[in-house]
């Protein structure tokens, strides 16, 4: 019995450990998760057949060291829209599993989306948010 409340004590401090997760702004460029780990670069002018090609985009924030962030909330056509764009995202930055759960994206200092602009649109179209 002892042994068994040792475990159970055991996986109870280890699920409050902290999750390194804070709030924050990352700028990068939305590329193609498969350009990324390939390290190369979404090809210009050439956005539409990659964004056909590509299921995940993600926030590359330093090409040399293949520094990228997921960015899990947000639908894989919303990011693809802004392929090879700079943009900043804001929201909670979470650096252990290198996401980001967005409520801002930026692009040339104008909001190109937003939980609030997400959620309007839901209202419009559903009669409630939807995040």
């Amino acid at each position: 019995m002892r042994k068994e409340l040792k475990i159970i004590i055991a996986g109870v401090l280890f699920l409050l450990v902290p999750v390194f997760v804070m709030a924050g702004s990352v700028t990068g460029s939305i590329q193609g998760f498969n350009c990324v780990t390939q390290g190369k670069v979404c090809p210009i002018g050439k956005e539409d057949p990659v964004a056909a090609s590509e299921n995940v985009f993600v926030l590359l924030v330093d090409a040399s060291k293949g520094d990228y962030y997921f960015v899990p909330n947000i639908d894989r056509a919303v990011l693809a829209r802004h392929l090879n764009t700079q943009v900043t995202v804001d929201g909670n930055v979470n650096s252990k599993w290198k996401s980001i759960e967005a409520t801002d994206i930026s692009s040339a200092g104008k909001k190109v989306w937003s939980i609030a602009m997400q959620n309007e649109v839901n209202k419009d179209i559903y009669g409630g948010p939807g995040m």
